[in-house]
């Protein structure tokens, strides 16, 4: 099938280790084949990056895609963002789910794996000590690695060797140096200290306060965030904002009074706005190809899965039809020919390799933030959003004439 075949009729032939459903997938799977899809496809896009990093390679092996002609300028990031970006998607599924069975061995092995690339990044004697600090890039990507180890502080903190430990906060301290953006950036360092702060380190909670009340500033209505004071339309408040928000007000909770203040109301924005996530993905998985960071791909709906993780979805929508969004999602994208290159490294692109598409800061590491769609696998296979009979999503429902609810926008609240 070439890729005027995969346009038309939206499945493509893909790796030959990623299962493939028909084009209807939402009628037939089920939460066993859904589940085995979705962790065939994080090996798939993992193990070059992990299996790499195990073997301190990364940096001689990964290639380096830079459609801007910036190669030598974006190998300074690239390996970190590969490694932190996978590494948030991944995170709940290393920190929970079955303890026994064929998938609890690979999840072991996965974890054991994450710890190996977290000491070959943060080890100064690596060939692989990734940059922390020079540039403005590197905060990004530490605040990437912190949402990571927030999400999997057993996994990805607890089970470090001690040297590794400190190896890692002395990454995440140099980043400091980094004056982050008057927009979503603001984030990044409230991210890093917030995880400082989980870890028993030393940390500034005046970073995490101005973060989150300037960004509550920014609030435009209906469940969506300005990116700095003007309004962008893109999928930022996925990519970074609305996620990070509520793990920064999570892993501080104990220390500040910011979260009793702000939680309520942001977490109450976020299920909207996860709930408008589930609404713009089309009858055969497509969303509107709208805004910056599009290489993305998947990653854009980070907080509808950060939602369905939390199980905080809105009453009427239900984890087995996100379960059949997301799932139609990942197909149409990864199946598309052209995102693997011959080795198995994403290749950039929205929906297979469309180098034209990339921004200048977009380079091969930058795409593994497609990761961030996975975090619903932190939840068991018996849970409702894999257990449950596969549903059409509100796309499905609405253009094949069934019933729906009518869709209210949030009313305003602020808090103080």
């Amino acid at each position: 099938m070439d890729r005027r075949e995969f346009l038309q009729t939206g499945v493509g032939l893909g790796a030959a280790t990623i299962l493939r459903y028909p084009s209807d997938a939402w009628s037939v799977s089920s939460s066993e084949n859904d589940r085995a899809y979705w962790i065939q496809l994080l090996t798939k896009i993992a193990d070059p990056v992990l299996t790499a990093l195990s073997e301190r390679k990364l940096k001689k092996v990964m290639p380096v895609e830079a459609p801007h002609g910036n190669v030598e300028d974006r190998r300074q990031y690239t390996h970190l963002e590969a490694m932190a970006r996978l590494l948030t998607g991944i995170a709940p599924w290393l920190e929970t789910g079955d303890t026994d069975g064929d998938e609890c061995k690979l999840r072991a092995k996965y974890a054991a794996l994450a710890r190996e690339a977290i000491d070959a990044g943060t080890d100064p004697a690596s060939p692989d000590f990734m940059n922390f600090c020079d540039g403005g890039q590197p905060l990004v990507d530490a605040a990437f690695l912190a949402l990571a180890i927030v999400r999997a502080p057993h996994e990805l903190w607890k089970k470090l060797d001690p040297r590794v430990q400190q190896n890692t906060i002395a990454a995440l301290e140099s980043s400091r140096k980094i004056l982050p953006g008057y927009n979503n950036w603001l984030l990044f360092p409230a991210m890093i200290e917030a995880a400082l702060f989980s870890m028993g380190a030393a940390w500034d909670s005046m970073r995490v306060d101005y973060a989150i009340r300037t960004m509550n500033t920014w609030y435009k209505g209906d469940g969506v965030y300005g990116d700095g004071p003007e309004f962008h339309w893109d999928y930022y408040n996925s990519y970074v904002i609305q996620p990070m928000l509520l793990n920064i007000l999570d892993a501080t909770a104990k220390a500040t009074t910011t979260g009793e203040i702000f939680e309520p109301e942001m977490r109450r924005r976020a299920q909207r706005y996860a709930a408008i996530q589930e609404r713009l993905i089309g009858l055969d998985g497509s969303f509107p190809p709208v805004g910056r960071s599009l290489c993305y791909r998947f990653g854009a709906f980070q907080l509808l899965a950060e939602i369905a993780l939390r199980r905080l979805l809105p009453e009427n929508v239900s984890p087995a039809q996100v379960r059949a969004a997301l799932t139609a999602v990942m197909r149409r994208v990864v199946e598309a020919p052209g995102t693997f290159d011959k080795d198995g490294w994403l290749t950039v692109g929205f929906c297979g390799h469309q180098p034209e598409m990339a921004e200048p800061y977009i380079s091969t590491g930058s795409l593994y933030l497609c990761s961030a769609a996975w975090l619903p696998l932190g939840l068991p296979a018996s849970d409702p959003f894999w257990a449950g009979e596969a549903k059409p999503w509100t796309a499905k429902k609405a253009w094949s004439g069934q019933e729906i609810a009518p869709d209210h926008a949030l009313q305003n609240g602020s808090p103080a």
